[in-house]
């Protein structure tokens, strides 16, 4: 309460002396050829609906001043597609990054001046991959509502895409038509990151929160079918996050402060050759749920750079960086619930670490490029559970992982436009080095009345240091014909030195075809067929058995095929629909050896997953259809509605296959933009999901081994039949702008789960307390018994449903 009369009297105070002022911006950029990256000299942009514009120069830069407010921009230039790209937000403290690449229009040069050209949206579909691509722009990640700045959470608007709602929608989990979270692949500027969250479950990508600055970002491109040979150990999606260049003409910064976290951020030049940009980011989530009185205490920073330095006039060299620390800890609350009290018993204490560092050169050659990266991510984790997390005492440690993943990569490849034809063709070598130092204990020593073992102690422990090399290469070739069909083609294969079939590169050779058919200037129909290969994921590479062996060696990379057949209809460039059908056919999944369940019906939480012997023989499908509609900003309006659904099945070794975690069935999601007059604006976001399957509990196994766990067992017999209730959530989103000469100020209020919605995840197995809360409650009045014999077992719901506001502002300088 104290919190908000302060932040009420903070806006108060401002808007009594803040007045609107009208200033100018810059918006600067640079328009080059999609396929060469050559820069094209003399294209013009212009400001749709205004007689304001400009040309590129000799290198194909551009700039623009203009009054602040909201504009889209078009390019235009002979011999190739009109670009318009839509609500570049101007405002007087920042410039605006904004870049075109331009697609080669297919006709002769000679017919193409004598036509008026065709206007392209950038949100129309590439021709090297024509289908199940959405795009994103730096303005919608920012005005996203809910998104709280995080681009994770923005992802989870677009068709397809799911979070872990069995979480009650709190994590950052991304699931793709019905795959895993760590099935997808994210690159950073072409760099690959493999952590994209904080407090990251290990052998996936999810988190609870972003590590992207979006101050960076210009677009993000996910590509959920047909994806480019050039991309390996995908299997469901391949997320292309493009940051923007520092500015070139001075230094810029802005500085956000908002309930949860305070982040700071610079662009400028160094020299003339050189600009970079410059965060750093800070949370305070710990003081907020001390506040709310949550047993929770989160605490992370990250960082993120990067430097772009002319070594030529056809030559660019970039320099990224970006790095995270994490530390989980908990505190007992003052409101001692049973919940509460679970959650601080059920927990790990987590400290975690990761970087991802990556140089990269692009050189021009004629008609093409050749781009060379070379890079090294570190991910550092750390678990620790304790029988009473309140008192670590080393004898009662549950849960010890000590764990860490290194990988050094090399990528090269060449990119030619010739003759109608754009073709790549390139590689990856790899070297990876993980190691681990594991200890569980799975039940304590149960003794009878006179001393006796019962039950022997059962715990597990071992330690790996896992080194090996992954190696691979590919060729993709893609031709626009004069009647506007699009063809594509692409052939990958890879290999690594570990897995006793990882050398042969057959096992993995992977085709994939794609076409795209006009029906006529607005309707095309796609289509696309693929096949996919993935490496398991190093916890289970490196899984030891008591004698020491590497028991996973055997294993093989995960197969899916894909099948997708859509159509799209671009009445205009800023409006379009879509209408996909999609299957995926999932081989060589890996299944527990203990039980026979694939890894897929587990689902993934915090720690790390796949630390068990596991056989690559599971299958699996999963299949849907999207529809889309997205309206680019016209006037005030910019809308995008998406409806999927999806089943997702997965099972073991001669077993029926069965709903897996991510199997929710429906989808939607709805989001509203309306920009109103003196720079307000007003965002609305609605979410909905079918209810996440799970599996129930055995009574009886939870209630021995629940004083040793401090969680329950679930009954493997009745794998996913029960169901959570569905997730709904709506997120609004409030901006207000003050334009001055040189700075902007932006004040915000962004509510997730506004009219606080119950979202389930998946019940507690606890033991009865007292109603103090102080102890557990026995059947005969006497101290609990060590196998939790004389306690009584309860199921505890899992409901969140508060609202989470996050106030704050934006400085701009």
């Amino acid at each position: 309460m104290k919190t908000t009369k302060f932040y009420s009297i903070f806006f108060l105070t401002l808007f009594s002396f803040c007045a609107f002022a009208q200033n100018t911006g810059n918006i600067y950029g640079k328009v080059t050829d999609k396929n060469t990256q050559e820069p094209l000299i003399g294209a013009t942009v212009s400001v749709e609906q205004s007689t304001q514009g400009t040309t590129t120069d000799l290198e194909g830069n551009f700039r623009l001043s203009l009054p602040v407010g909201s504009y889209n921009l078009k390019v235009t230039c002979v011999g190739y597609q009109t670009l318009v790209k839509y609500n570049i937000n101007l405002t007087s403290g920042n410039a605006q990054s904004v870049n075109f690449e331009l697609q080669a229009e297919t006709s002769a040069l000679s017919e193409v001046t004598v036509k008026n050209q065709k206007e392209k949206s950038a949100i129309a579909s590439d021709v090297i991959t024509p289908l199940s691509v959405q795009s994103l722009t730096v303005e919608e990640i920012r005005s996203n509502p809910g998104g709280n700045f995080d681009v994770s959470k923005v992802i989870q608007a677009l068709p397809g895409v799911a979070g872990t709602t069995g979480s009650g929608g709190f994590r950052n989990d991304i699931v793709l038509r019905g795959g895993g979270p760590n099935e997808n692949i994210y690159y950073l500027d072409g760099i690959e990151i493999p952590v994209l969250n904080h407090f990251s479950t290990q052998g996936s990508a999810g988190g609870p929160a972003g590590i992207i600055n979006t101050a960076f970002v210009e677009d993000i491109k996910l590509s959920t079918s047909a994806f480019n040979a050039q991309y390996d150990n995908a299997l469901s999606g391949v997320f292309e996050i493009n940051q923007k260049v520092g500015n070139s003409e001075r230094l810029q910064s802005n500085i956000r402060l908002s309930a949860t976290e305070l982040a700071a951020t610079f662009d400028g030049k160094i020299s003339d050759k050189t600009n970079f940009l410059l965060s750093g980011r800070r949370s305070y989530l710990q003081l907020l749920f001390k506040l709310i009185d949550l047993p929770i205490r989160p605490n992370y920073w990250d960082f993120q750079t990067k430097i772009t330095h002319k070594l030529g006039a056809k030559t660019t060299l970039n320099l990224i960086g970006v790095g995270a620390i994490d530390d989980f800890k908990f505190a007992l609350p003052k409101d001692p619930s049973p919940e509460n009290i679970y959650i601080f018993r059920n927990s790990s204490l987590i400290n975690q670490w990761n970087y991802t560092a990556g140089a990269s050169i692009r050189h021009l050659i004629n008609k093409g490029f050749i781009n060379i990266a070379l890079s090294r991510n570190h991910l550092n984790n750390s678990l620790e559970r304790y029988e009473d997390n309140n008192n670590p005492n080393p004898e009662l440690q549950n849960l010890f992982s000590q764990s860490k993943e290194i990988e050094n990569k090399l990528r090269a490849y060449l990119k030619k436009s010739q003759n109608g034809f754009t073709y790549s063709v390139g590689g990856v070598i790899q070297y990876v080095n993980y190691r681990n130092d594991f200890f569980q204990k799975i039940r304590n020593e149960v003794l009878d009345e006179n001393g006796n073992i019962i039950q022997p102690e059962v715990a597990y422990r071992f330690m790996t240091d896992l080194n090996f090399w992954k190696y691979g290469a590919f060729a993709q070739v893609g031709k626009t014909f004069s009647n506007q069909v699009s063809l594509s083609a692409g052939l990958r294969t890879d290999m690594n030195s570990f897995t006793n079939e990882g050398q042969n590169p057959l096992k993995t050779l992977s085709p994939r075809l794609s076409v795209s058919v006009p029906f006529s200037s607005n309707f095309r129909l796609n289509a696309a067929w693929g096949s996919y290969y993935k490496i398991p994921i190093y916890t289970v590479l490196g899984f030891k058995d008591a004698q020491g062996n590497y028991t996973n060696q055997n294993n093989k990379y995960i197969s899916t095929i894909h099948y997708a057949l859509g159509l799209e209809y671009l009445p205009k460039p800023d409006l379009r629909f879509t209408v996909e059908g999609f299957y995926k056919d999932y081989r060589n999944y890996p299944i527990t050896t203990l039980n026979n369940l694939s890894l897929a019906n587990l689902g993934g939480d915090f720690g790390a997953i796949g630390n068990e012997a596991v056989q690559s023989v599971g299958k699996g499908q999963t299949y849907g259809v999207e529809f889309f509609v997205q309206q680019k900003l016209v006037k005030r309006n910019f809308l995008t509605l998406s409806y999927t659904f999806v089943r997702s099945k997965f099972g073991g070794q001669n077993t029926d296959l069965r709903p897996s975690a991510w199997d929710v069935r429906h989808l939607v999601s709805l989001i509203y933009g309306l920009k109103l007059n003196k720079q307000w604006e007003l965002g609305v976001k609605y979410r909905f999901a079918g209810g996440s399957p799970y599996t129930p509990y055995d009574l009886a196994a939870s209630q021995q081994n629940y004083l040793t766990l401090g969680q329950g067992i679930f009954d493997y017999t009745q794998l996913n039949s029960v169901r959570l209730k569905a997730f709904n959530q709506v997120d609004i989103r409030v901006d207000k702008k003050w334009n001055y000469s040189r700075w902007t100020l932006d004040l915000f209020l962004d509510i997730q789960n506004v009219f606080a919605f119950k979202n389930a995840s998946i019940p507690y197995f606890t033991f009865k307390r007292k109603a103090d809360n102080s102890d557990f409650e026995t059947t005969d009045g006497q101290g609990i018994k060590s196998d939790g014999s004389n306690a009584i077992p309860v199921i505890l719901d899992n409901l969140s449903g508060r609202p989470t506001p996050s106030v704050g502002f934006i400085i701009e300088f």
